[in-house]
């Protein structure tokens, strides 16, 4: 039973490493948010998952580092102990968002705007294809912060009633 456990929690650190690359992260710093969110307890040393990871302590080092920048992970020191230890970061996921999504649109609008004023002599075609990728881009720049204060309002109503949000309501 314990071997089953260890390797369902393998294959979810593996399956969290895909994942997270395919969000631009590098594979093993997704492998790391992938045993932080499952480890027991939920810090856990370089030394410690070096070792889960079956990786070399540099690989967590580098891993962890770019957790820390994304605001995913934060390290911290336990009384009493010399080396530092991880965890997820309070807010990890908004923060992420902000910092991912958030200012990618406004990134990409910029650049879609940029494009439009540059091509503005153009004929039709050119600078539609743009201004339909502009219009998109507006509206989820200007929509997505009221997204998020959504999300953190029924946050704020979960922790009122003491409980975690379900799943996605169809």
């Amino acid at each position: 039973m314990k071997n089953e456990r260890q390797a369902e929690e393998k294959n979810f650190v593996e399956e969290a490493g895909i994942v997270f690359e395919q969000t631009g992260l590098p594979r093993m710093a997704g492998r790391v948010l992938g045993r932080l969110l499952i480890s027991d307890p939920p810090h856990q040393s370089t030394n410690e998952m070096a070792e889960a990871l079956m990786t070399s302590i540099g690989t967590i080092s580098t891993a962890t580092r770019h957790l820390i920048q994304f605001g995913l992970v934060e390290r911290f020191y336990l009384p009493g102990v010399r080396h530092g230890h991880f965890r997820i970061q309070t807010d990890a996921w908004k923060h992420m968002i902000r910092r991912g999504i958030v200012d990618e649109i406004k990134l990409i609008r910029q650049l879609v705007k940029h494009g439009l004023e540059l091509l503005a002599d153009k004929p039709h075609p050119t600078p539609k294809r743009l201004a339909e990728m502009l219009a998109v881009y507006t509206f989820l720049e200007r929509e997505f912060p009221a997204l998020l204060e959504r999300w953190e309002q029924e946050t704020k109503r979960y922790e009122r009633n003491n409980s975690m949000p379900g799943e996605i309501r169809q």
